[in-house]
């Protein structure tokens, strides 16, 4: 959902499957970016991103990773510059397809106030009616984090976004 916004912020009028990923490109905060929705698992996402990298000439640090992390409490973000996997599998992967976990990240919570029974049942399914709108505003926050964080740097995106909805944030 944060890629979908992301594409519209950065003009980016058409995406193309490849082999692994859909790819569009556009520009967010005056500067050239690629918007890439992995099409492989979730814990096989780092192929796609190093495919990518490898073939564009990228390097780690120009990643930007989004993702939805249970850990975090629902409409949470937390943009970090680089960092651990913790726990995560799609940030495992790439971490381990790339050869280092110095890339960026934003973490999006989708913790539900009770711990699911069946976690992949849980981050697959649709969020609930009542969630809508908290999910809805965190996705367009997010969007505006990674805008931030390339325009503005990690370091401005981190002290504006990081933790719950704050009403000063920009």
């Amino acid at each position: 959902m944060v890629v979908d916004t992301l594409t519209a912020m950065a003009g980016a009028e058409r995406g193309q499957i490849g082999r692994d990923a859909w790819v569009a490109e556009g520009r967010l905060a005056g500067e050239p970016v690629l918007l890439v929705k992995p099409l492989t698992f979730m814990n096989r996402s780092g192929e796609a991103v190093a495919a990518l990298l490898d073939a564009r000439g990228g390097e780690a640090s120009d990643v930007v990773a989004i993702v939805d992390d249970v850990a975090l409490p629902l409409g949470t973000l937390r943009v970090r510059a680089a960092g651990s996997h913790g726990g995560h599998n799609g940030l495992r992967s790439m971490a381990e397809m790339l050869g280092t976990d110095e890339f960026a990240r934003v973490r999006l919570g989708v913790a539900p106030a009770e711990p699911p029974v069946d976690l992949a049942a849980f981050v697959l399914a649709e969020f609930p009616e009542q969630e809508v709108l908290v999910v809805q505003e965190m996705v367009g926050r997010a969007a505006e984090a990674v805008e931030c964080l390339v325009g503005r740097g990690v370091v401005t995106a981190m002290s504006l976004y990081n933790g719950p909805k704050r009403e000063s944030a920009p």
